[in-house]
């Protein structure tokens, strides 16, 4: 055991009198020291309930012969900090989060760990600290919310309330209309109801095989999402007796399955972020060329809320990810000999899979889009790539070409798409917003929100070096790179700038000639980082690489 570095031996009498303190037992220290990393705290709806999943977590771990050892890590709501200053730090976090999971883990010599999470940069953070620290992990979510209702219509957090603010400012509702909005779009604890990023970050956790099938799925208020976690605890020992590791089980092979299934679904474009993080800790190659690779190969089987009208509990009553893996089988894209820490291999998992609705999964032969959910572009805008979720984009707007609206941060942009002062055809260009410019990258969820609640989402473009929500839908177009910060094609752009979108044949052009934007590239110099000096933000955007990388720090 490694745990035995802080318990075994005449030596470590000092350090098995600090655990006698808290009322651990001899016996106990006998047995593997098994983390449970918990994320839970009163700030994230996700993570509200997450102490009831340690508690079944922990006796799972009891049963099946481990001491459990539980301790916390941090977490930001995407949703709380969203349109202020305060979401330039929810990418950065993920950062923390894995470097606080990795000096507790190491620090008190622990045998393995079950991380429990379930919003959106703690889920990649623990999947990043479990490929870097390789030690036996099983990953546990807290489980979607159900979602809302609203005068006799399903809802939920982003098709309510954010899209409602829109809509007011437009003069489509009134006050108390969004007033009632916001009492009924979220009606408990759960990871926001929609395909957003962390329910897609927990669906491919399924598939990357570090969770357990439903992990995804299974609603956070049912007792099967405790049942669930009571699993894990068992299979973290289990994984421990069998010595199998997160990087037996992370190979190439589990990056791509997990890039179809995001394909399939049409999970958020942050999930492009994350998978590309959790490799470069995995040792894995991964560029943005495997992405677009695969969505040509894999249709997109369901439209989940911001794309369409289902949410996760359809989708779990549909059969849930094994069934999406189950029809992903027949079309021969998936690596079936997968190993997972559920001790079944992706192929046993896909074959034992059904689908239940087929409207929620569609057969492969009729799929909502015969590609994948996300699309890679690439253009004199975007040397190193950009990612769009062509699942979420109307039809009319999969090509399209107007002038830019040039804003230098989502401030900006906010104030004048919610004044007024964007018309049908603009391509709002917000800039400066990258993992360096922001720092941070801000989520772009508030301006995108407000085009869809004023009617002009399947009319106006959005591009940014920063990104979207996953509730983001419309021709919203981020991570453009190399960002401005970087002096990227972005940083040239000027007002009423024609832009060029091309979203089937993967193009992203500014219109203007190479000499002129070679000329302007020339003349421009870096402003100052908009972080102040010490803070965290500050030493993050000296450290941050481009999101065409996953945004890692180095």
């Amino acid at each position: 055991m490694y745990s035995n570095c802080v318990k075994a031996g005449p030596e470590r009498a000092p350090h098995r009198s600090l655990f006698y303190a808290m009322g651990y037992t001899p016996e106990e220290l006998k047995k593997p020291l098994i983390a449970v990393v918990n994320a839970h705290n009163e700030i994230i709806p996700g993570h509200y309930h997450l102490d009831f999943i340690a508690y079944s977590v922990k006796r799972g771990i009891l049963e099946e012969g481990g001491t459990p050892v539980e301790f916390p890590v941090i977490g930001i709501c995407d949703g709380i900090a969203m349109n202020h200053t305060g979401m330039k730090y929810p990418l950065a976090s993920r950062e923390l989060i894995c470097d606080s999971i990795e000096a507790m883990m190491i620090a008190h010599g622990f045998d393995g760990m079950v991380l429990i999470g379930n919003c959106d940069k703690i889920v990649p953070a623990m999947l990043m600290a479990a490929a870097r620290l390789n030690v036996p992990a099983v990953y546990v979510s807290g489980g979607p919310m159900l979602a809302g209702w609203h005068k006799g219509k399903v809802t939920d957090l982003i098709s309510g309330p954010f899209e409602g603010v829109g809509a007011y400012a437009a003069g489509k509702i009134s006050l108390e209309e969004l007033e009632r909005l916001e009492l009924d779009a979220c009606p408990g604890c759960g990871s926001c109801a929609g395909l957003f990023t962390a329910n897609s970050m927990n669906c491919i956790a399924e598939v990357l095989g570090l969770a357990l099938p439903g992990n995804g799925t299974v609603p956070a208020v049912t007792g099967r999402r405790l049942q669930l976690a009571n699993l894990a605890g068992h299979q973290a020992v289990k994984m421990w007796r069998k010595n199998v590791r997160p990087r037996d089980i992370l190979t190439l092979d589990a990056f791509e399955n997990a890039i179809a299934v995001d394909m399939a679904i049409g999970g958020s474009t942050n999930t492009v972020l994350h998978l590309m993080a959790i490799a470069h800790e995995a040792r894995i190659p991964l560029s943005l060329d495997t992405f677009d690779r695969v969505s040509r190969q894999v249709p997109n089987l369901c439209k989940l809320s911001p794309a369409g009208k289902h949410h996760l509990e359809d989708l779990h009553k549909a059969g849930g990810i094994p069934a999406v893996l189950n029809r992903l089988a027949q079309l021969g894209v998936l690596h079936l000999d997968a190993l997972t820490v559920g001790e079944k291999s992706i192929g046993e998992i896909a074959e034992e899979g059904r689908v239940l609705d087929s409207d929620v999964i569609r057969p492969v032969e009729d799929p909502y889009l015969k590609e994948g959910g996300i699309a890679v572009l690439r253009g004199n805008l975007a040397p190193d790539g950009a990612v769009v979720k062509q699942s979420a984009v109307a039809p009319s707007m999969m090509r399209h070409e107007g002038p830019a609206r040039v804003f230098d941060s989502e401030d900006e942009a906010f104030r004048a798409i919610t004044g007024g002062q964007i018309r049908p055809g603009d391509v709002v260009l917000i800039r400066y917003e990258g993992p360096k410019g922001g720092p941070g990258m801000r989520e772009m969820l508030s301006p995108t929100a407000a085009l869809a609640g004023m009617g002009l989402d399947d009319k106006v473009a959005l591009i940014t070096d920063g990104r979207f929500s996953g509730g983001t839908r419309g021709a919203s177009i981020g991570h453009v790179s190399p960002e401005a910060m970087e002096g990227g094609p972005i940083c040239a752009v000027r007002d009423g700038d024609m832009i060029s979108i091309d979203i089937p044949a993967r193009r992203l052009e500014l219109k203007i000639s190479d000499s002129e934007l070679q000329g302007r590239l020339a003349s421009w110099k870096q402003p100052p980082i908009k972080a102040t000096n010490g803070y965290y933000l500050h030493r993050y955007a000296r450290l941050v690489s481009s999101a065409s990388k996953g945004a890692v720090m180095t």
